[in-house]
């Protein structure tokens, strides 16, 4: 007969003396005590223990082996006990890439949402994006240049791990000849051995095509097979430019660009697939700060206002790229720092792109030359040799960097792409920086019409019912995209409690 309360009799263990108490089931209990009286010998010692013990004997010899096994407590009797569960009270860690979304796995859900329901947009112009017919295509391709010289090629495997032995066998038996390896051409007969550990990106060579007048239906036959090849996708390659993505489903015919399929891995800032490439999913970068690059507005440049460069007439390279931009700004290096506009200061920092300038160099016998060279800017110089550096050197510029939002991601952490795919016109970012409980509150709002709704059906009850969770516990002022390591002691504990309670496993001892 199950018993209402749990029972223990004689518990011995530590500190207790022969303690023996009954527990009612399904209440919330605390235990009190002076220091050394025996609560944690009591709850994690006895209690936990016996139900971890338990739970752990009653699995095969085989998987015991795999589990540490606890020792049994020194306790007469224990009856009633539900198996147990302990959470550990401690930080939630300093790894950056840790969020609150991500520890609930509410995150997890919303990726899934907005591969599926999400509405795709087009980066460059932002209009939905939608399908294109085969024709559509073809045009697309035969209006590259005349003589072109093509490589059709249909992607089956996008950044994952493995060998691909037996994929390779198949591609061959199937009829194809070459494969293109990680931006490589092989023929399948000759197949690299690939590292099972690394990712990779394996394109099938559908057919290699001379862009002629009469190519028109060895074309047409080569779309069809690679788009049922590579489900509606694929790649064009050219020898003399870059590769063109072409795609029946997802392509705007404003912008004659095409796109990948959503999938989950694209909003995931921990994957290549998702994760933005300047920030590489992390939504701030560590770069060289103006404001602590010059201390003393009031120094010219000749003068050390840029603290890091130091004497710039010790490197007389650097210094005549320096005066040729100065003069081809409007300055001179000897002009205060502060004087200068912002126009100025901002060119001489981060560069004056692919545009050339002409330079005069003078050597240390004072002959002189001039000449026209690009100016890649003071940042880009002291990033470089930053990266370059010994530790010393190092530790010497990072006084000059400080943490800045990602230019290119705006702290959102994904690809652009990844951006773009809306769910009632917000994108993923955007409902993760809002508090849980307004989260909680679009979540609950938000419907999808026909099959939409039938596939977001799951994913949208687990998000709701995690949502409502951490507002319940508390934690509604919180944002999904928060980092674990900002988060105090208490807060952790809750996060992770949540995370327990929201598994949907009952009758369990926490």
């Amino acid at each position: 007969m199950e018993t209402q309360d749990i029972v223990v009799r004689g518990a011995r263990v530590h500190n207790l003396k022969n303690v023996s108490l009954e527990l009612p089931k399904n209440k919330l209990i605390c235990f009190t005590g002076v220091s050394g009286s025996g609560k944690s010998s009591l709850a994690f010692d006895t209690l936990y223990a016996e139900g971890q013990r338990r739970y752990v004997t009653s699995l095969s010899a085989y998987a015991r082996q795999f589990l540490g096994q606890m020792e049994k407590p020194d306790v007469d009797q224990i009856t009633g006990l539900a198996p147990t569960i302990s959470i550990a009270q401690k930080t939630a860690g300093q790894n950056p890439r840790s969020t609150v979304g991500t520890i609930t796995e509410i995150y997890d859900y919303l990726r899934v949402l907005f591969a599926r329901v999400g509405t795709p947009h087009c980066t460059g112009c932002g209009q939905p994006i939608g399908a294109q017919s085969r024709d559509q295509i073809v045009a697309r391709i035969r209006a590259l240049p005349l003589n072109s010289h093509l490589h059709i090629l249909a992607p089956v495997v996008q950044e994952r791990k493995g060998e691909y032995h037996e994929l390779f066998e198949e591609l061959q038996r199937t009829g194809y000849i070459r494969v293109r390896v990680d931006g490589q051409i092989f023929t399948l007969d000759e197949a690299p051995e690939l590292d099972r550990y690394s990712r990779h990106n394996i394109e099938v060579v559908v057919d290699r095509v001379v862009l002629r007048e009469q190519a028109g239906p060895r074309l047409e036959e080569a779309v069809d097979n690679a788009l049922r090849l590579a489900q509606d996708s694929f790649i064009v390659a050219r020898d003399d430019g870059d590769d063109m993505l072409l795609s029946a489903s997802f392509d705007c015919t404003t912008c004659g660009i095409s796109y990948q399929e959503p999938t989950p891995q694209m909003f995931s800032f921990n994957n290549p697939q998702g994760m933005c490439s300047d920030c590489s999913g992390l939504g701030t970068q560590v770069l060289m700060s103006e404001h602590l690059m010059v201390p003393d507005p009031s120094k010219s440049i000749r003068g050390g206002a840029l603290e890091p460069l130091g004497e710039i007439e010790n490197n007389r390279w650097r210094l005549h790229l320096y005066e040729g931009a100065a003069e081809h700004l409007g300055f001179d290096l000897d002009t205060p720092w502060k004087k200068l506009k912002d126009a100025q200061k901002q060119s001489f920092l981060y560069g004056l792109g692919d545009k050339k300038i002409p330079v005069t160099y003078t050597n240390l016998r004072n002959y002189t030359w001039s000449h026209d060279d690009q100016y890649e800017g003071v940042v880009q110089f002291l990033e470089e040799k930053f990266h370059g550096a010994n530790d010393k050197q190092r530790r010497e510029l990072e006084q000059y960097m400080g943490s800045q939002i990602c230019a290119n991601c705006h702290g959102g952490r994904l690809r652009p792409e990844s951006l773009a795919v809306k769910i009632d016109e917000h994108n993923m970012p955007q409902l993760t920086s809002i508090a849980i409980e307004e989260a909680r509150d679009f979540f609950n709002a938000v419907s999808f019409e026909d099959t939409k709704a039938l596939i977001a059906e799951e994913a949208l009850k687990e998000i709701r019912g995690r949502l409502q969770l951490m507002c319940d516990m508390g934690l509604g002022y919180l944002t999904l995209d928060r980092g674990a390591h900002t988060l105090s002691g208490g807060e952790a504990q809750r996060i992770r409690l949540a995370s327990q309670i929201g598994s949907g496993l009952v009758g369990v001892l926490y």
